[in-house]
This record gives structure tokens, sequence and C-alpha cells, in this order.
């Protein structure tokens, strides 16, 4: 294999069990459930790009977050009814793991490139809506 050069904004990069590491450009037919890692790095301008209106679940690995620039708040669900959301907020250079099997959703406080890592295998969504 030649080494060459990735665009990561746009890119899935997949980390494989055996240790191979390939990249895609995401389609609507792109296919997560597959062993290894991903790996994404993604541009936002508003909460819609982060789809901020669902909340998410990765039942089989921790997920970690990262803003790279801008600022990022990585909201989690709370755990018991009556309870309050957790948030953590997140600026340029900083990082967060969310546990395994813990609804979470992302806000923005402003325009932001962030990076993400999970195994998306048992990865679902659930709508979000106000209380």
């Amino acid at each position: 294999m030649t080494a060459t050069r990735i665009e990561l904004f746009g890119s899935l990069v997949h980390l494989h069990p055996g240790g191979q590491v390939h990249t895609e450009r995401p389609t609507a037919d792109t296919e997560l459930e597959r062993d290894g890692w991903l790996l994404m790095v993604a541009r936002a301008e508003t909460d819609a790009d982060v789809h901020g209106d669902h909340w998410e679940i990765h039942t089989e690995a921790d997920e970690f977050v990262s803003c790279l620039t801008g600022g990022i708040r990585v909201i989690l669900r709370p755990e018991r009814p009556g309870d309050e959301e957790e948030e953590i907020k997140l600026g340029a250079g900083t990082a967060t793991i969310v546990p395994r099997g813990r609804w979470h959703r992302l806000a923005l406080d402003a325009p932001s490139d962030m990076m993400a890592v999970t195994l998306p295998r048992g990865t679902h969504e659930e709508k979000w809506t106000e209380a």
C-alpha cells in the first residue's frame, strides 16, 4: 500500500482490529455496523451539523470526543428521572470520554472543528425534545 494524503474533514477513518486502517467518504449507504473503531473529524457551523436534536448512545464502547477549534458542549442525559442533565464544556484542544451506554448529545458554543472516536456498532439515536 502506498501512503497518500487523506482529507480528514468529510472522511471516515476505520481502525480495524487486525491493524489495518482505511478511509472512505460516507454516503447514505455507508455501513457503520462493522468491526473496529471509527475516527471522524468534522466541521460544524450549527447545532444541526452535530445532530443536536438527537440523543445518541454507544452500547459497545466509550466515545472519545475532542474539540479542536471553537467550543462545544457534550450534554449527558440524566441517568435517573428527576436528575439534571450533565454538561461538559470543551474548548479548543480539550476532550472528554463519554462512557459506554450513556445517552448524550452535542451543542455548539461557536463554529467548531471536532474529532470523535468510538466503535460504531451498537450506536442508537433518539429524538430529543425539550422539557
